[in-house]
């Protein structure tokens, strides 16, 4: 009871010093019709606006918005229109809440509230360069207002950061520096890329607390992400200096070497890190995986990444670190050193398959496809039934050119999963490899009903199609594709190819090979199909050029030497035509078009 009385008395008050002294009801808004003239129509206007004030502590917002309309029947002020539009705001009705703050305004012009109100509409309803411009208003009303420079330079950061910038380094000037203002002002200057500016609000704040290692740590991060790499070792050193055993900060000025590419020196950091005992397994073994990442492509970081691992070794017998001790073996060519810590995490650990994938993956993406195959053929072993296992050892052969071995591993993945895209457009692309694309065609049917709009598996389905003469089909499929992406290289290079071997759409097939060569315009394939286009054209000094240009990117194979001998013939170079022949014939000895050129002496 005591606290509703309380309210009670702080309601009447605001009203009563919000009143206007105007006895008219305002129709208008509270949309009622005129009442009976009532003896006191201010204590009446109270009631309704008491009984507003309470709904709307409730939350009842609806409530509240009919009795201060009620309110305004008896007596008009910008109180009531205030609490009126506060309440409209709460319920989201923006229009309706912006209309009555403006008229609280209008009764009350200096009143600050208000216009903070007005502002908060703005804000909600996105218009911000109208909320700025209130908030602005209320600056010059009240300039020691410190919320309001918060709150506009919060409105200005994302459509106008330097403005944002101005009011915070005016808001310091009102109360001196101060943490988040700084902060925030280095913010806004960093994402300007005004990284000069940015290190000046940070060490602005190092001045305020220059012995605050979190905060130092925080702008060797700075340092570190804007590349400034030699301030942040000289700020992490000092730390080190001061705190031997900060291991945030060794492992910050490690992380900080790296990125500089002196893993040498970052080893050293960590190897002081490893040596805690506190550090859990997981950590050292993550700290080794990062290095040996690096030294699938680096191999000077590979006696590094041995030596991280070696160290680790002799605190534990954990089978992933001989995993890896095993891969770094396998790199260096050590067969007989690999095979025996492999042998320690397949008895110790036999149960683990993800270790192997995980390593067999790291391979196969650094295109390690010789490790990742000795690799992975030690794990189909244990693991016959893994999809991983198989997927990914049936790649690496794939990319081995051992066709026929892959196939039957992708077809064990796509068995073990066919929901599995990868592995269909892998089993599929090795059956069209073989011959089998009949078969070929079934597997991308599959893939396509998983995703329709693959414009890889509609390539290879129009390659199919091409290679069993179905060309009607074969230009469909590859129309399609080129509509879901025009400037796919390969498409354009194997929809041109494949129209310039039918004498068809010259023009546009240069134009199509011409797209494919702007992706990569040392392709032999592409620069074999150019010059057969320009053969087609009757062009030959230029289908020669395009041609010996593909043999010397591809070296000799039998399609481009067949090429090749063909231009030189219509070159009236028949002698030299069929001694080229003779060259791919020997490289496709079951070619019958070769064989029948070279016996007839003609194309």
């Amino acid at each position: 009871m005591f606290m509703r009385y309380f309210l009670y008395i702080v309601l009447v008050t605001i009203f009563i010093a919000g009143c206007s002294g105007n006895k008219e009801v305002n129709k208008a808004l509270s949309g009622s019709s005129t009442k009976d003239v009532v003896d006191n129509p201010k204590q009446k206007a109270m009631e309704h606006f008491l009984n507003g004030s309470v709904a709307e502590q409730e939350a009842d917002y609806q409530k509240a918005v009919s009795e201060y309309q009620s309110a305004l029947q008896y007596d008009s002020s910008g109180g009531i229109f205030y609490a009126l539009a506060k309440s409209y705001l709460a319920q989201n009705k923006l229009s309706n809440a912006l209309q009555n703050s403006r008229i609280s305004i209008r009764y009350e012009p200096n009143e600050l509230a208000y216009y903070n109100l007005m502002a908060d509409i703005f804000i909600v309803a996105r218009e911000n360069d109208s909320a700025a411009v209130v908030l602005e208003k209320i600056i010059d009303m009240a300039p020691n207002e410190i919320n309001i420079y918060y709150k506009l330079a919060r409105v200005y950061e994302n459509s106008k950061p330097l403005e944002a910038i101005r009011i915070y380094e005016k808001l310091t000037d009102v109360i001196g520096p101060e943490w988040n203002i700084l902060i925030h002002v280095s913010e806004l200057y960093e994402k300007l890329g005004f990284n000069k500016e940015a290190a000046e609000s940070l060490e602005k704040l190092l001045a305020i607390d220059p012995s605050n290692i979190a905060l130092q740590k925080m702008i060797i991060d700075f340092y570190q992400r804007n590349k400034n790499y030699d301030t942040a070792l000289i700020m992490v050193d000092d730390i080190i200096d001061l705190t031997p055993d900060d291991l945030d900060a060794r492992e910050k000025k490690a992380q900080i070497l790296i990125q500089k590419g002196d893993w040498k020196a970052a080893s050293q950091e960590y190897k002081l890190i490893l040596k805690e005992e506190d550090i859990p397994l997981e950590v050292k073994i993550g700290i080794g995986a990062s290095f040996f990442v690096v030294a699938l492509t680096d191999s000077s970081v590979l006696p590094i990444t041995k030596e991280i691992f070696e160290t680790i070794d002799k605190d534990t017998s954990d089978w992933q670190v001989n995993l890896y001790l095993g891969a770094i073996a396998l790199n260096e060519g050590d067969d007989s050193t690999a095979i025996e810590h492999f042998n320690f995490v397949t008895e110790n650990a036999p149960w683990n398959s993800q270790a192997w994938i995980r390593l067999g993956g790291l391979y196969f993406d650094n295109k390690k496809y010789d490790e990742a195959e000795k690799l992975m053929k030690e794990a189909v072993d244990m693991f016959p039934n893994d999809f991983a296992v198989n997927l990914i050892l049936g790649l690496s052969l794939a990319q081995n050119s051992k066709t026929e071995e892959a196939e039957p591993f992708l077809l064990k993945s796509v068995q073990l999963n066919r929901g599995d895209l990868t592995a269909l457009s892998a089993y599929a692309f090795t059956l069209s490899q073989l011959g089998r694309e009949e078969e070929s065609i079934e597997y991308v049917k599959i893939a396509l009903k998983i995703e329709p709009n693959d414009v890889n598996l509609l390539g290879q389905l129009g390659l199919s199609y091409n290679n069993l003469n179905y060309m009607a089909q074969s230009d469909s499929t590859y129309e399609q594709a080129l509509k879901l992406d025009v400037q796919n290289a390969l498409i354009n290079n194997n929809y041109a190819y494949s129209l310039s071997e039918r004498g068809l759409e010259l023009e546009r097939s240069l134009k199509m090979v011409n797209i494919a060569l702007d992706a990569d315009s040392a392709n032999s394939s592409y620069l074999d199909t150019k010059g057969w286009i320009y053969f087609k054209l009757g062009e030959y000094e230029k289908a020669k050029e395009f041609i010996e240009k593909a043999i010397d990117e591809g070296g000799e194979n039998a399609v481009m030497l067949e090429h090749l001998g063909d231009i030189m013939f219509m070159s009236d170079k028949q002698i030299q035509a069929v001694e080229i022949w003779k060259k791919a014939l020997y490289l496709d000895s079951g070619n019958e078009s070769l064989l029948q050129k070279i016996k007839s002496g003609v194309i």
